[in-house]
């Protein structure tokens, strides 16, 4: 094996020039990138990546320490309480009452199994049809109207300075009274011959009217009534929105000269969407779910001008104890303010890109 020999250099040849000393470690200028070797065959330095060198590499991969698990479990048995009440009170009786709406479970404890009986009987039912309309129409009357007193409480609410802590609870006090007395007070109210209402309406001049005799009066009198006792915990709700919306905003619309009006249309309303959204929804569910007002100060009545739907399923569980058809029952209702509340989302909530 023949050994290489170096070769002489040619005298027309030039000279090889001395290395070029190697640039700082981070110049990346003249086309060289970060991580490239420098000029010179230097290896550059470490790259400032925002991570620790020297670390564990990070990534989706990589364990959680023991603080962090700590942590999460510190918090779980903090939750574990609540979530163990919705699981067994709220999670539990819907899977029940989801398995009883497919059974004719008798008031002895006995049950058969008759599947998808109880929602066929229910769709042939015309007292359902007629109770699911009064609430459709009570619905109609009351988010509007609660929506409406509470959100124009809430404006005046939030531009008065003097005594506002006093009259936030005023219009507070209504929704933590009992419904039942507040039910007993409006339709003493309504009373024909000795009510409040129609003994004004006597030092007018102007006679009687059967508020809750009416069938064309019953509902918009209990809608009422309702709108007064409820209105309150939404207004709450607003007027955290309202206060949450940064004042610079209102200022610069009023510098470009918009209107008080137009400052509340263009400016107030669409930041107090979310909040708007989530009053509409539990003012729906409320309105779906009323039952007291309607028991207390009419009956149902008149011929069943009042007859709400959670009305029809009481006397269908605890007069006629027909648990099965009950449950059935609950289970539209759950859907209908499901459908309802999925369609708000769709006009109200939605997000604007």
């Amino acid at each position: 094996m023949s050994k290489v020999e170096p070769r002489e250099a040619s005298p027309d040849e030039p000279e090889p020039s001395e290395p070029a000393a190697p640039g700082p470690p981070y110049a990346t200028g003249h086309g060289t990138s970060p991580g490239a070797p420098a000029p010179g065959g230097v290896p550059p330095g470490p790259v400032a990546t925002g991570t620790r060198t020297g670390g564990p590499p990070a990534g989706p991969g990589r364990r959680p320490s023991p603080v962090r698990r700590r942590e999460a479990w510190v918090g779980l048995a903090f939750v574990a309480p609540m979530l163990a009440l919705f699981l067994v009170f709220r999670f539990g009786p819907t899977l029940g009452a989801a398995f009883l709406s497919l059974t004719d479970y008798r008031l002895s404890g006995e049950w058969d199994f008759i599947g998808a009986g109880n929602y066929t009987r229910l769709l042939q039912d015309d007292l359902f049809w007629e109770s699911l309309g009064v609430t459709a129409l009570y619905t109609a009357l009351y988010v509007p109207m609660t929506v409406l007193l509470a959100l124009g409480t809430a404006v005046l609410l939030h531009r008065t300075l003097w005594l506002r802590g006093f009259f936030r609870g005023l219009f507070f006090l209504p929704y933590v009274t009992s419904i039942v007395l507040a039910a007993v007070i409006w339709k003493w109210i309504y009373e024909v011959e000795d009510g409040l209402l129609n003994s004004a309406l006597g030092a007018l001049g102007a006679g009687p009217v059967d508020f809750l005799g009416d069938e064309s009066l019953v509902l918009p009198s209990i809608a009422a009534a309702s709108a007064w006792k409820g209105f309150g915990y939404s207004m709450l709700i607003l007027l955290a929105g309202l206060q949450s919306i940064p004042r610079e905003v209102a200022e610069a619309a009023t510098i470009d000269g918009a209107s008080a009006w137009q400052r509340f249309r263009w400016v107030t309303l669409p930041l107090l969407r979310p909040v708007l959204f989530f009053v509409l929804v539990i003012e729906a569910i409320q309105a779906f779910q009323v039952f007291d007002a309607m028991y207390v100060m009419t009956a149902g009545g008149p011929v069943r001008a009042s007859y709400s739907l959670v009305y029809f399923l009481y006397d269908a569980g605890f007069k006629f104890f027909d648990f099965g058809y009950a449950s059935a029952v609950g289970l539209v209702l759950f859907l209908v303010v499901l459908v309802f509340s999925l369609i708000q989302r769709r006009l109200i909530g939605r997000e604007e890109d």
